[in-house]
């Protein structure tokens, strides 16, 4: 889909760009991902990104928020290293991060049944079969479908297919998690549960987790950190650590400290999307 041609395109060249692990004193000690004035400028001209700076903390929870199509899953493909930003630069903690990515589409394999999904990764990376089975097991009671681990993608829910994905992504123990809205397409009661799921994991394992999400709620009940974007070319309108409990659960949604949270971050959309 071609987008009109933005005004900040035309104004804006792009530079020369970095995208790199950082080298011992680049980032500090507790950071994960460090983005510097970045920037995305299509083939087309259309400007997507512009003057994107912010870091993450190692076993941070950030969600990014932001109206559709302002360039949310684009940043996340940058993050990822999927895609290349045209301007600012992208730096990742020293060393070989393990990065694992969730898709909005559970992208399962329908000739294979969950668990050979989930072992997928690594049998790729050429791992003993028992070692594989035996930790694709692992994430699948993690996820809640041990009942279902022979089972195929046809026979599932979509809900039970993103639990499947989000399995598949565990099983790589990725030190960054990046999550495209993966629940989106579900109904209200399927997202709430898989948020509580998610939350769980994450407090168990405090990987480093960057969330995209349209949905208000779904951000201040997730994350601990909410950085709001503005229409495209989208720039960065609010840098929130969200002010509520560490452990959450589905009550907090119905509490005045969650609305007020909430009206926030809307505030902020508004304030981006005039």
């Amino acid at each position: 889909m071609r987008w009109p041609l933005s005004q900040p395109a035309l104004r804006k060249t792009p530079q020369v760009v970095t995208r790199s692990h950082s080298p011992p004193g680049r980032l500090r000690q507790a950071q994960a991902i460090a983005l510097s004035d970045v920037g995305k400028t299509f083939a087309d001209r259309t400007c997507a990104l512009d003057g994107i700076s912010f870091d993450v903390s190692a076993g941070d929870f950030v969600a990014l928020v932001g109206p559709s199509g302002c360039g949310k899953s684009t940043l996340l493909r940058l993050i990822a290293g999927l895609d290349q930003p045209t301007a600012g630069s992208i730096t990742m903690a020293a060393g070989k991060t393990r990065m694992a990515f969730v898709f909005q589409d559970a992208h399962l394999l329908p000739w294979r049944s969950v668990i050979g999904n989930v072992a997928l990764p690594m049998e790729l990376r050429g791992q003993k079969r028992a070692d594989r089975m035996g930790k694709a097991h692992q994430a699948i009671v993690a996820v809640g479908l041990d009942e279902f681990s022979r089972f195929y993608p046809s026979q599932l829910s979509g809900g039970m297919r993103m639990r499947v994905s989000l399995a598949r992504a565990l099983v790589t123990d990725p030190q960054v998690l990046l999550l495209d809205e993966p629940f989106a397409a579900l109904d209200e009661i399927t997202r709430q549960d898989l948020d509580d799921q998610l939350a769980g994991l994450w407090q168990q394992n405090r990987m480093t987790i960057l969330f995209v999400t349209h949905s208000i709620t779904e951000a201040a009940y997730l994350a601990r950190r909410a950085i709001v974007l503005s229409e495209r070319p989208a720039r960065i309108v609010l840098d929130h650590r969200l002010e509520l409990p560490d452990r959450r659960s589905s009550p907090l949604r119905t509490e005045p400290g969650f609305a007020a949270q909430c009206r926030l971050i809307s505030d902020a959309l508004a304030k981006g999307h005039p």
